[in-house]
């Protein structure tokens, strides 16, 4: 067996199994980790000068902002969310400029925002553990 089909095969299944054991609040940490991933892959196919690659990764990671989006309770709580949905959204606008322009600044922005909220993220800790 081709070792790093053995290696993706093995990772696609511990994957899962972190996801279907994980509480609301670890898969929102891993969403988080999975973006920051994809954006430095994004950044290595921009300095590769992989154009499809690079499409491919930031699209990825603006699918995650979008989940990340749309798991945001606008509904019951619009009020103390609306700057961070702006904020998914605005991070969302920057990486379709950085996919267009190839500008790998633009992909270093997106990051440090998202670092920020997965550091809040973090801080706040697991609250279903915590009951």
């Amino acid at each position: 067996m081709n070792p790093m089909l053995a290696l993706r095969q093995y990772q696609k299944v511990n994957g899962a199994a972190q996801t279907s054991e994980a509480s609301p609040h670890r898969l929102v940490q891993m969403l988080m980790q999975g973006g920051l991933d994809r954006m430095a892959q994004a950044k290595g196919a921009i300095a590769r000068n992989d154009i499809a690659q690079r499409g491919i990764l930031i699209g990825k990671a603006i699918d995650i902002i979008g989940g990340l989006r749309e798991g945001l309770d606008l509904e019951n709580h619009a009020d103390s969310l609306a700057e961070l949905d702006s904020l998914y959204m605005y991070m969302s606008r920057r990486l379709i400029e950085a996919n267009v322009t190839g500008d790998p600044a633009i992909i270093d922005e997106v990051a440090r925002l998202l670092i920020t909220v997965k550091e809040g993220w973090d801080a706040i800790g697991d609250q279903s553990s915590a009951s």
